[in-house]
Protein backbone atom coordinates (compact mmCIF):
# COMPACT_ATOMS: atom_id res chain seq x y z
CA UNK A 1 0.00 0.00 0.00
CA UNK A 2 1.03 3.78 -0.38
CA UNK A 3 3.39 4.71 2.35
CA UNK A 4 1.47 8.10 2.75
CA UNK A 5 -2.02 6.79 2.46
CA UNK A 6 -0.77 4.71 5.53
CA UNK A 7 0.98 7.97 7.35
CA UNK A 8 -2.21 9.88 6.75
CA UNK A 9 -4.17 7.37 8.68
CA UNK A 10 -2.24 5.79 11.14
CA UNK A 11 0.43 8.28 12.34
CA UNK A 12 3.98 6.39 10.97
CA UNK A 13 4.99 4.00 7.68
CA UNK A 14 3.74 0.89 9.27
CA UNK A 15 2.71 -1.87 7.10
CA UNK A 16 -0.81 -2.43 6.25
CA UNK A 17 -2.53 -4.31 3.60
CA UNK A 18 -5.38 -3.90 2.06
CA UNK A 19 -7.82 -5.29 4.50
CA UNK A 20 -5.74 -4.38 7.44
CA UNK A 21 -5.83 -0.75 6.53
CA UNK A 22 -9.64 -1.04 6.06
CA UNK A 23 -10.29 -2.29 9.37
CA UNK A 24 -7.48 -0.23 11.15
CA UNK A 25 -9.25 2.93 12.92
CA UNK A 26 -7.94 6.34 12.19
CA UNK A 27 -5.34 7.54 14.90
CA UNK A 28 -7.07 10.13 15.93
CA UNK A 29 -9.77 7.99 17.24
CA UNK A 30 -7.53 5.29 18.72
CA UNK A 31 -5.68 7.88 21.00
CA UNK A 32 -8.65 8.90 21.87
CA UNK A 33 -10.22 5.43 22.98
CA UNK A 34 -6.70 4.91 24.79
CA UNK A 35 -7.28 7.35 26.93
CA UNK A 36 -9.69 5.62 29.39
CA UNK A 37 -7.20 2.45 29.47
CA UNK A 38 -4.68 4.30 31.19
CA UNK A 39 -2.58 2.41 33.68
CA UNK A 40 -4.58 -0.64 33.26
CA UNK A 41 -3.77 -4.19 31.76
CA UNK A 42 -6.05 -4.34 28.92
CA UNK A 43 -7.37 -7.49 26.75
CA UNK A 44 -7.81 -6.50 22.85
CA UNK A 45 -9.15 -8.50 20.51
CA UNK A 46 -9.01 -8.69 16.92
CA UNK A 47 -5.51 -6.89 17.03
CA UNK A 48 -4.99 -6.50 12.40
CA UNK A 49 -2.50 -4.67 11.81
CA UNK A 50 -2.02 -3.72 15.45
CA UNK A 51 -3.02 -0.01 14.65
CA UNK A 52 -5.11 0.05 18.11
CA UNK A 53 -2.78 -1.79 19.85
CA UNK A 54 0.01 0.93 19.48
CA UNK A 55 -2.12 3.84 20.94
CA UNK A 56 -3.23 1.42 24.25
CA UNK A 57 0.17 0.50 24.49
CA UNK A 58 1.65 3.52 24.94
CA UNK A 59 -0.53 4.25 27.54
CA UNK A 60 -1.71 0.77 29.42
CA UNK A 61 0.35 -1.11 32.06
CA UNK A 62 0.17 -4.11 29.35
CA UNK A 63 -2.03 -4.97 26.49
CA UNK A 64 -2.61 -8.86 25.76
CA UNK A 65 -3.79 -9.15 22.09
CA UNK A 66 -5.62 -11.87 20.44
CA UNK A 67 -5.90 -12.40 16.78
CA UNK A 68 -6.53 -15.05 14.88
CA UNK A 69 -5.18 -14.03 11.22
CA UNK A 70 -1.15 -15.04 11.55
CA UNK A 71 -0.67 -12.71 9.10
CA UNK A 72 -2.01 -10.02 10.44
CA UNK A 73 -0.55 -10.73 13.50
CA UNK A 74 3.03 -10.65 11.91
CA UNK A 75 1.77 -7.12 10.37
CA UNK A 76 1.19 -6.15 14.03
CA UNK A 77 4.20 -7.18 15.97
CA UNK A 78 6.02 -5.40 13.23
CA UNK A 79 4.68 -2.49 13.72
CA UNK A 80 4.57 -2.59 17.09
CA UNK A 81 8.64 -2.72 17.17
CA UNK A 82 8.99 -0.35 14.93
CA UNK A 83 6.94 2.35 17.66
CA UNK A 84 8.95 0.49 20.33
CA UNK A 85 6.77 -0.66 22.18
CA UNK A 86 7.30 -4.43 22.22
CA UNK A 87 7.57 -4.80 26.11
CA UNK A 88 4.11 -3.54 26.68
CA UNK A 89 2.64 -5.75 24.62
CA UNK A 90 2.26 -10.14 24.50
CA UNK A 91 0.31 -11.35 21.11
CA UNK A 92 -1.77 -14.24 21.48
CA UNK A 93 -2.52 -16.20 18.43
CA UNK A 94 -6.17 -18.07 18.09
CA UNK A 95 -9.58 -17.64 18.44
CA UNK A 96 -11.07 -15.28 21.28
CA UNK A 97 -14.35 -17.28 21.03
CA UNK A 98 -11.56 -20.38 21.92
CA UNK A 99 -13.15 -20.89 25.17
CA UNK A 100 -9.85 -22.31 26.47
CA UNK A 101 -8.14 -19.37 25.03
CA UNK A 102 -10.57 -17.53 26.82
CA UNK A 103 -10.02 -19.74 29.99
CA UNK A 104 -6.11 -19.15 30.02
CA UNK A 105 -5.82 -15.21 29.52
CA UNK A 106 -4.54 -13.52 32.59
CA UNK A 107 -6.53 -11.63 34.21
CA UNK A 108 -7.33 -7.80 33.27
CA UNK A 109 -8.17 -4.70 34.02
CA UNK A 110 -10.33 -3.69 31.24
CA UNK A 111 -10.85 -4.74 27.33
CA UNK A 112 -11.05 -3.64 23.97
CA UNK A 113 -12.87 -4.81 21.34
CA UNK A 114 -12.82 -4.03 17.65
CA UNK A 115 -14.56 -7.13 16.07
CA UNK A 116 -13.97 -7.62 11.87
CA UNK A 117 -16.69 -5.03 10.18
CA UNK A 118 -15.21 -5.09 6.82
CA UNK A 119 -17.39 -7.47 5.40
CA UNK A 120 -19.03 -6.57 1.91
CA UNK A 121 -21.67 -8.26 -0.37
CA UNK A 122 -24.85 -7.87 -2.11
CA UNK A 123 -26.61 -9.63 1.22
CA UNK A 124 -24.31 -8.02 3.96
CA UNK A 125 -26.88 -6.26 6.49
CA UNK A 126 -24.97 -4.14 9.33
CA UNK A 127 -26.59 -5.79 12.27
CA UNK A 128 -24.84 -5.81 15.79
CA UNK A 129 -27.71 -8.80 17.36
CA UNK A 130 -26.68 -12.07 15.10
CA UNK A 131 -24.37 -10.12 13.69
CA UNK A 132 -22.10 -11.98 10.77
CA UNK A 133 -19.05 -10.35 11.89
CA UNK A 134 -15.74 -12.17 12.68
CA UNK A 135 -16.35 -13.18 15.23
CA UNK A 136 -20.40 -12.00 15.95
CA UNK A 137 -19.90 -8.99 17.99
CA UNK A 138 -22.51 -9.76 20.22
CA UNK A 139 -21.12 -13.12 20.99
CA UNK A 140 -17.83 -11.57 21.30
CA UNK A 141 -19.18 -9.10 23.99
CA UNK A 142 -20.80 -11.50 25.79
CA UNK A 143 -17.70 -13.51 26.19
CA UNK A 144 -15.42 -11.27 26.91
CA UNK A 145 -17.76 -10.16 29.88
CA UNK A 146 -16.60 -13.54 31.70
CA UNK A 147 -13.44 -12.26 32.37
CA UNK A 148 -13.90 -8.34 32.93
CA UNK A 149 -16.43 -5.49 33.10
CA UNK A 150 -14.56 -2.72 31.38
CA UNK A 151 -15.05 -2.87 28.00
CA UNK A 152 -15.14 -0.69 25.20
CA UNK A 153 -16.16 -1.71 21.79
CA UNK A 154 -16.06 -0.54 18.57
CA UNK A 155 -19.18 -1.13 15.88
CA UNK A 156 -20.14 0.55 12.62
CA UNK A 157 -22.28 3.87 12.40
CA UNK A 158 -24.73 2.14 10.51
CA UNK A 159 -26.19 -0.18 12.96
CA UNK A 160 -29.57 0.60 14.50
CA UNK A 161 -29.30 2.12 18.01
CA UNK A 162 -32.18 0.02 19.29
CA UNK A 163 -30.37 -3.39 18.99
CA UNK A 164 -28.26 -1.85 21.63
CA UNK A 165 -31.21 -1.82 24.27
CA UNK A 166 -30.68 -4.99 25.81
CA UNK A 167 -27.29 -4.18 26.97
CA UNK A 168 -26.35 -3.63 30.24
CA UNK A 169 -25.76 -0.08 31.50
CA UNK A 170 -23.26 1.56 29.12
CA UNK A 171 -22.22 5.30 27.64
CA UNK A 172 -22.76 5.02 23.76
CA UNK A 173 -19.99 7.76 21.88
CA UNK A 174 -20.81 8.44 18.28
CA UNK A 175 -17.37 9.39 16.59
CA UNK A 176 -17.06 11.91 13.66
CA UNK A 177 -14.35 13.01 11.25
CA UNK A 178 -15.61 16.60 10.60
CA UNK A 179 -19.15 16.07 10.37
CA UNK A 180 -19.01 12.64 9.38
CA UNK A 181 -20.36 10.12 11.38
CA UNK A 182 -17.79 7.38 11.35
CA UNK A 183 -18.21 4.68 14.38
CA UNK A 184 -19.95 4.00 17.77
CA UNK A 185 -18.35 3.13 20.60
CA UNK A 186 -19.98 1.76 23.53
CA UNK A 187 -18.34 1.98 27.18
CA UNK A 188 -19.01 -0.51 30.02
CA UNK A 189 -18.57 -0.69 33.51
CA UNK A 190 -15.98 2.05 34.70
CA UNK A 191 -14.70 2.90 31.35
CA UNK A 192 -18.16 4.60 31.58
CA UNK A 193 -18.04 8.74 31.40
CA UNK A 194 -21.49 9.42 31.02
CA UNK A 195 -24.45 7.07 30.51
CA UNK A 196 -26.31 7.28 27.52
CA UNK A 197 -25.03 8.78 24.17
CA UNK A 198 -21.86 11.11 23.93
CA UNK A 199 -20.20 12.59 21.16
CA UNK A 200 -16.49 12.96 19.57
CA UNK A 201 -15.33 15.10 16.91
CA UNK A 202 -11.94 15.20 15.20
CA UNK A 203 -11.66 18.54 13.08
CA UNK A 204 -9.88 17.17 9.72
Amino acid sequence: MDSDVIFKKFGAEYIADERTFTMGINQHFTFHFAERFKGLIVLETCTGGGFTTLALARVAKHVFTVEIDQSHQKQAISNIKKAGLSKNVSFIHGSITDQNLLDNLPSVDAAFLDPDWAVTGPNHVYRFIKSNTQPPADTLLNKIFEKTKNIAIVLPQFLEVQEFDSLPENEREKLFLDESHELYCLYFGNLIRFCGETEFHVPI
